[in-house]
């Protein structure tokens, strides 16, 4: 049987619009045979939601939007969702509709906390937000009315400000901007003084470090020294701590009395050294003694031979006798 090109160019021609319908669908999210697993959910506005808009779950895309259909009122809308595979989503987790910034669609489960999981032909919890703009705009307006309210607030300021700022304020605001200006300067200085003095070669915190590292060196070098005069110091402590010092105290007490009593014995006239020192008599008599003594060697001194004779042929001196000391010998001369 001859088939004519005719016959064959329309067949070709229906079997590529077949392919074509079902590329077409297979892109939107449909086959052929409804197979797999679907979920249904309602809203009230989708929002433009269209059929193969991705279906998220923590960031993760599990399926797309298979389907849209509205009731006769068109007040409740129901979509046809369509999982890759099965997931195990919790049958109080929640769908809602969000909008990105470039307009586009999407389906964000947020999973729940049940125990139970969602079947095949289960109808999942929706919950209606705002899209993307409106979200910015209710986060927004708060912070406009604290703004326009910070503003409102910095223009009183700011008139109050000018209201004070008489030309006496101004020159009295200059006069403190010129003594604030004589502090930088001044605390300029001193920072360079301090960093001179921070100097780690030729600052004064330098040698003051450098003789302290040199007094604890030598700390460390006599250590043992050290702690040789502290053993001593313990040692003496521990002597005196021992020592019967009420003792030595009594002891000193009562010599002390007796030294007293001795010096008040000899300020009186009893016993031999009280009257040697008291009695003038004695005194004067020691005095003569003493007199005649030097009388007697100034004597023996002048005439010699009158108390010791060696001469053989010489005769004894007999010439006058000193009756009193030469001036000499007891007392010096006058000039």
């Amino acid at each position: 049987m001859k088939i004519s090109n005719e016959t064959k160019i329309g067949a070709l021609t229906a079997i590529a619009v077949t392919f074509l319908i079902l590329g077409f669908n297979f892109l939107k999210g449909k086959t052929l045979f409804k197979t797999g697993t679907f979920f249904y959910a309602k809203y009230q506005n989708t929002k433009e939601l269209k059929p193969s808009d991705a279906v998220f779950v923590n960031g993760f895309q599990i399926g797309n939007v298979y389907d849209l259909e509205a009731s006769n009122d068109v007040s409740i809308i129901l979509v046809t969702i369509k999982l890759k595979s099965y997931y195990q989503i919790p049958d109080n987790s929640i769908a809602e509709i969000e909008s990105t910034i470039l307009g586009s669609e999407s389906i964000v489960i947020t999973p729940g906390n049940s125990t139970s999981f969602l079947k095949s032909g289960d109808t999942i919890a929706t919950r209606n937000s705002g899209n993307f703009l409106g979200s910015i705009s209710e986060k927004l307006a708060p912070v406009a009315d604290q703004l326009q309210g910070t503003l409102a607030s910095l223009d009183t300021v700011l008139r109050n400000f000018n209201s004070v700022l008489d030309p006496a304020t101004k020159g009295n605001l200059q006069g403190v901007i010129a003594n604030l200006h004589k502090a930088t300067s001044s605390i300029i200085v001193s920072a360079s003084a301090l960093e001179n003095m921070m100097n780690q070669q030729s600052g004064a915190l330098a040698h003051s470090l450098n003789s302290l590292d040199s007094f604890t060196g030598n700390l460390a070098a006599n250590n043992q020294k050290i702690t040789s005069t502290l053993d001593n110091i313990e040692k003496t402590t521990d002597n005196l701590s021992k020592a019967d010092i009420d003792g030595a105290v009594n002891s000193l007490k009562t010599s002390v009395d007796k030294l007293d009593t001795v010096m008040a014995k000899l300020n009186s006239s009893q016993g031999s050294l009280g009257a040697m020192i008291n009695d003038k008599e004695l005194y004067n008599n020691l005095n003569n003694t003493v007199c005649s003594l030097n009388t007697l060697m100034d004597d023996l001194r002048v005439h010699p031979k009158r108390y010791v004779n060696v001469s053989v042929f010489g005769k004894k001196d007999k010439g006058n006798y000193l009756s009193k000391p030469l001036s000499d010998s007891t007392t010096p001369s006058k000039q």
